[in-house]
């Protein structure tokens, strides 16, 4: 107990390692995958307050309140919902005993010490959260261009010129499937497996 109190007096308890896939089953965040649905854990760092857990659907946080304390709220940040920006490494000067890796994900502010140590790996999830970030900003720009389309398909056509209510039933639910196929399944990408398979190396 006095060495846990010792930890979080000092700060040291915030500073994580880096999870070997071999150790992830005994790691809190995995009670809290869908796995059903195909979710897997590509990248790991723990503390002893915390997990941030990056799996192919998301980021799920399992957040502490202390070292000493057993009190745990999972908070999950879907990809699909969340997008990654102002991604960055603050690296370990000569007496520092850890790396900063930094970044937002939707609204929310997140500062990570690792040890410096696995500087490595933390360059490797530093090129997939940059690399996810470009790709969710560009399927942003194309649901954006899809909207503009829409709506210039529709100016082309006018209610008076419909020759029944049947062909503008036809037409709209024809241009509502189109629409939603772009825009939920072409446009807004959920798993983000082959990012994680290209940088992760652990």
């Amino acid at each position: 107990m006095f060495k846990k109190l010792a930890s979080e007096a000092l700060g040291l308890s915030d500073i994580g390692v880096i999870v070997p896939p071999a150790d992830y089953n005994k790691v809190d965040a995995d009670d809290y995958l869908f796995n059903e649905d195909g979710e897997k854990i590509f990248f790991l760092i723990k503390s002893k307050k915390d997990e941030y857990c990056f799996t192919n659907y998301g980021l799920v946080h399992v957040d502490g309140d202390s070292a000493v304390s057993s009190k745990r709220t999972i908070k999950r940040y879907d990809y699909a919902t969340h997008h990654f920006a102002n991604v960055t490494i603050e690296t370990a000067g000569t007496i520092d005993m850890d790396v900063e890796l930094k970044f937002t994900i939707g609204d929310n502010v997140f500062s990570i010490d690792v040890r410096k140590n696995f500087i490595e790996s933390v360059k490797d999830i530093y090129k997939a959260l940059i690399t996810i970030g470009k790709m969710q900003h560009r399927d942003a720009l194309a649901r954006e261009n899809a909207m503009h389309s829409l709506n210039a398909v529709a100016s082309m056509y006018k209610i008076n010129t419909v020759q029944s209510e049947d062909a503008l039933t036809q037409h709209y639910n024809a241009i509502l499937n189109t629409l939603n196929q772009t825009m939920l399944e072409r446009f807004h990408r959920r798993d983000f497996s082959p990012v994680f398979e290209r940088y992760i190396h652990n």
